[in-house]
């Protein structure tokens, strides 16, 4: 009957709907400094087993194929991808870039994450009035590792082993104040996002490792410069054509199936 093909239209439809909120998530993330594209993964859904493969018949010859009927398709769920975007030169001290796998640890409620910590891959950071680093967004949270630039430092320095160093008046050495120290994990694609650039270990991320920048798996970090968003708007606006002309033949089946009801619910005039 057209039911099915009325049903699995319909789950196309929906599935292709969620896709479209991920690439205009997307797109409208390009500027953000530090994103990470999504990519909605599909999976089909279970099939109408109507004749099995293998059967005999009555000459002892197997039929080399069954006769199955799918029932539609779902979102299998989103694919976090975390290839490292473009540099950007600021040329400011305290806005730093990851060159190579890591995440920097900020300090976040313990509603928002059991152990206090949220990861990120945005580096523009600034200073608080208390002298702390802090993210420069609207909730300003403050870098992992207590660092603190006095009130009479002139200028920071932060090398690439993320070592903090500031300069005081009238002294001609830099002043080490602070390590900043990185995070990876073995499964990135698994941390939960929440927003604000920001994401948060799961079960399926698993537990971050720590260490210096530039030692053994970890990056190096890169001051005066910001990680862009890793968004790439032609592929965006193709993968969004595709998904309109997707959604557009769904919508014919749904016509089809339809119209075939219709008829069907004539035949008895």
């Amino acid at each position: 009957m057209a039911t099915i093909s009325l049903y699995s239209a319909s789950t196309g439809m929906n599935a292709l709907n969620t896709r479209l909120d991920v690439i205009a998530n997307n797109l409208a993330n390009v500027n953000t400094d530090g994103f990470k594209g999504s990519r909605a993964n599909f999976q089909d859904l279970l099939y109408q087993e109507k004749r099995l493969p293998g059967v005999e018949n009555a000459n002892g010859d197997e039929s080399p194929t069954g006769l199955y009927v799918g029932l539609g398709v779902k979102v299998s769920g989103t694919q976090l991808d975390f290839r490292q975007g473009a540099p950007i030169e600021t040329g400011k001290s305290t806005d730093l870039l990851i060159d190579g796998e890591g995440f920097f640890q900020v300090l976040v409620e313990d509603s928002v994450s059991d152990s206090g910590v949220a990861y990120t891959r945005a580096g523009n950071f600034v200073k608080n009035s208390e002298g702390e680093l802090v993210l420069a967004n609207d909730l300003g949270y403050r870098l992992a590792g207590g660092i603190v630039i006095p009130p009479d430092a002139t200028q920071i320095e932060i090398a690439q082993d993320g070592q903090v160093y500031v300069s005081i008046n009238g002294d001609p050495q830099p002043d080490p104040v602070g390590q900043i120290e990185i995070a990876t994990f073995i499964n990135p694609t698994g941390l939960k996002q929440i927003g604000g650039n920001l994401f948060v270990e799961s079960a399926a991320s698993g537990e971050p490792f720590v260490g210096e920048p530039g030692q053994d798996q970890f990056g190096r970090i890169e001051s005066g410069y910001l990680e862009g968003s890793n968004v790439d708007p032609t592929r965006e606006l193709i993968e969004l054509i595709r998904t309109q002309r997707a959604f557009e033949m769904n919508s014919q089946v749904v016509r089809a199936a339809d119209e075939t009801l219709r008829a069907i619910g004539q035949l008895r005039r």
